[in-house]
């Protein structure tokens, strides 16, 4: 199917997929535009088309894409606005959080102590800040490649420290 003969069949089909869209999004509720899982649709099917997926009947086929359209965003809908029951929860988290965290906490001190302040610098910027490896370079005033090399042998002697601290419990 040329692009063109695509442009006359979908606006050919637009209505009853709209229509099969606004049916479905009237009786589930879901807070999508009628519109939007319509163009999904026809998108999917160019696609499809483009790939050489055999369509016997590209209305056909038209529907049921947007039938599926229309149940995956019912799915997605409530898979993350759906509540839980108030009464069922207990509490913010595990007695024993707080602890671990305070532990993991100690230990990563620990470890951050036996690297140069520089390698403690670069790996806080990484890791606490999330910042880029260009953005650090920038912050740093050292070569990208340069807080790369650093950053990877930081790492590295972490995790040697890590088996070391292991293995002598």
């Amino acid at each position: 199917m040329t692009t063109q003969e695509f442009d006359v069949f979908a606006t050919r089909v637009r209505g009853k997929l709209l229509g099969l869209a606004r049916r479905f999004i009237r009786v589930s509720g879901v807070a999508e535009e009628a519109e939007d899982i319509v163009q999904e649709s026809l998108t999917t099917l160019w696609r499809q088309l483009e790939n050489g997926y055999p369509v016997r009947d590209a209305e056909a086929m038209a529907v049921r894409i947007t039938k599926t359209r229309c149940i995956d965003h019912y799915r997605r809908q409530h898979l993350f606005t759906q509540q839980l029951p108030q009464d069922r929860i207990e509490g913010g988290f595990p007695a024993t959080r707080g602890i671990e965290q305070a532990e993991a906490e100690k230990l990563r001190n620990r470890l951050y102590a036996r690297l140069s302040p520089s390698q403690q610098t670069l790996l806080m910027l990484r890791g606490e800040e999330g910042l880029s490896l260009d953005e650090i370079a920038a912050a740093t005033g050292r070569p990208k490649n340069s807080v790369k090399a650093s950053l990877s042998m930081a790492r590295k002697q972490l995790i040697d420290y890590l088996k070391e601290t292991n293995h002598n419990g």
